[in-house]
This record gives structure tokens, C-alpha cells and sequence, in this order.
């Protein structure tokens, strides 16, 4: 699956995880295209920090600079503008800004927010993650005609128009 994903020029990161750790499979593994390569068992907050490694990399499948209705994220400098007006952000706010940006249009779920927004040690039961969606929603949402971030009831949130 890995290999065909790169020969139809899917740039998606591939973190495999496998039970299979010879040297041999994971070069295997690494050859056919994987970025990351981690065997079972393994503890939970390594592959966490593994993700979070991947996500920093830059992705030839994601502009630096996006746009969504009037709203322009650029990734890089960490500038958010709506309808010319600038946003400003905290740490917090960015972060669940740009996983809902790098998976625009898509329903991400708050284990997924979760994971990118805090560490290993947040816990998923409080009611942090929605507060922290109001507060986006405050400065992106709010002022302007159309919102753009949306609830999709028992499944996560999703930005676009």
C-alpha cells in the first residue's frame, strides 16, 4: 500500500506501525516509501512525539499559505487575516487552527485535536477542547458574516464554508 501511495505521488507522511522489527522489514518498510517506521510494543508517548515529528515536516501536499473564504492562514509565519483584518492568536488557538487547517473540509475528531493541541498527559474528558473552540470561534467566527468553524455532532469539528 505504501509503495503504490508513492508511485501515485501521494506525499501523505506514513508512520508504519508493525510488530515486524527485523532490521530487514524495516528497510522494507523505509524503501517503500514510510517516513517513519516504529515496532510493537511501544510506549504511547513515543508515538505521539513521532506524530507531532511528522506534522512539523513540510508537506509538498499543503501550501504554506492557505485560504478559506476570506479567511488566509500562512503556516509559516503563523499569520492569520479575515476579510484584511489580522487575527491575533494564542499558542493554544494556533494549534487547533492549523490541525483544522491541514485537514480542511474534513471532520477532524477530538481525539486527533487532542493529541496535536496538548500532550499525552490532557485530559480527554474535561472540557477544555470546546472552550478553546469558543475562544477560535470568538476571533475567527464571530465579527464576520459566515462562520467557518463548525460542530459535526459526536464526531469533531471542521472548517470551511
Amino acid at each position: 500500500m505504501c509503495a503504490r501511495l508513492r508511485a501515485d505521488g501521494s506525499t501523505i507522511p506514513i508512520l508504519m506501525l508493525t510488530a515486524r522489527g527485523d532490521v530487514d522489514d524495516r528497510v522494507t518498510g523505509l524503501d517503500a516509501g514510510a517516513d517513519d517506521y516504529l515496532t510493537k510494543p511501544f510506549a504511547f508517548r513515543e508515538l505521539l512525539a513521532r506524530v507531532r515529528a511528522l506534522a512539523r515536516r513540510p508537506s509538498a501536499m499543503v501550501p504554506e499559505e492557505r485560504r478559506i473564504a476570506d479567511l488566509e492562514i500562512d503556516l509559516r509565519s503563523r499569520a492569520v487575516r479575515r476579510a484584511g483584518r489580522t487575527i491575533e492568536l494564542t499558542n493554544k488557538e494556533w494549534d487547533l487552527l492549523e490541525v483544522l487547517v491541514r485537514r480542511s473540509g474534513a471532520v477532524v475528531g477530538r481525539a486527533e485535536i487532542s493529541a496535536a493541541v496538548w500532550d499525552e498527559n490532557h485530559d480527554p474528558f474535561t472540557n477544555v477542547l470546546e472552550v478553546l473552540v469558543r475562544r477560535l470561534r470568538r476571533k475567527i467566527d464571530e465579527p464576520f458574516e459566515r462562520p467557518l468553524i463548525h460542530t459535526v455532532r459526536g464526531a469533531g469539528y471542521r472548517l470551511g464554508e
